[in-house]
């Protein structure tokens, strides 16, 4: 009878960690999927960070992962998870990342929003239409680029001389169609070399144009019409 119930009392002894056992294989799946959940998370954000300083040089890169449901379950990667996005994916502002593992066959998709902004030239206060940019007119800020349709500035100084073609607003990005360094009607200095030497007349721009643009200008002693590059507002060049 002794020893029956010590049989008794050691199996009674044993049901608690038994139980405690139990207990913590249930709970485990639930912080190691959290875990795993983190990786792929993090290494989404990381991969694309790292992609997109590729694509968008000069460019602050900024990523919001949208976070794996935490009910889908993902395995372990021992050679760890392996992230693809297209090139065509990259240049959206949504972005979809697919995440896969050599070890098998496992695989799902996940999606960040990327915002990109770059400092460049916008207006230090309202500008008029005929205004001559100058620095107190202008200054740097960091904008979305989303928000750009046509070529922006990252340099003041290249834009001072420049006249504004439309009323814009304070703190407005300047853009190239907004502008013209030399506009149709000015009376302008052509240059033309060839040989080592310069020649130099007097023409009337036909065209509105940025520095770099090629524009039709009015030869004003021959009355003869000529392509010739913007080097300043004040001046064209033919290339001869």
């Amino acid at each position: 009878m002794k020893n029956l119930k010590n049989v008794k009392s050691w199996l009674t002894g044993v049901r608690l960690p038994l139980f405690t056992v139990v207990v913590t294989v249930a709970l485990a799946p639930y912080s190691y999927a959290e875990t795993m959940h983190d990786v792929v998370n993090k290494g989404a954000e990381e991969y694309l960070l790292s992609a997109l300083s590729i694509h968008d040089e000069n460019t602050d890169i900024a990523v919001s992962i949208a976070e794996v449901d935490e009910r889908i379950n993902i395995p372990q990667c021992p050679t760890g998870f392996q992230f693809h996005a297209s090139d065509e994916s990259l240049n959206q502002s949504y972005v979809s990342v697919r995440v896969s593992c050599g070890n098998n066959d496992w695989y799902l998709f996940t999606s960040a929003q990327v915002t990109r902004t770059k400092e460049i030239v916008v207006t230090s206060g309202a500008v008029s239409p005929g205004t001559v940019l100058s620095a107190s007119n202008l200054t740097l800020a960091s904008v979305d680029i989303k928000r750009l349709r046509y070529s922006a500035f990252t340099d003041v100084d290249a834009l001072i001389g420049a006249r504004m073609k439309r009323r814009i607003v304070d703190g407005q990005a300047v853009q190239s169609n907004m502008l013209c360094f030399v506009c149709k009607g000015d009376r302008i200095t052509i240059r033309a070399s060839l040989g080592g030497m310069a020649v130099k007349t007097s023409g009337i721009a036909q065209q509105d144009g940025v520095i770099g643009d090629t524009i039709k200008v009015l030869n004003a002693s021959s009355q003869k019409p000529v392509i010739a590059e913007v080097a300043s507002a004040q001046e064209v060049v033919v290339h001869l």
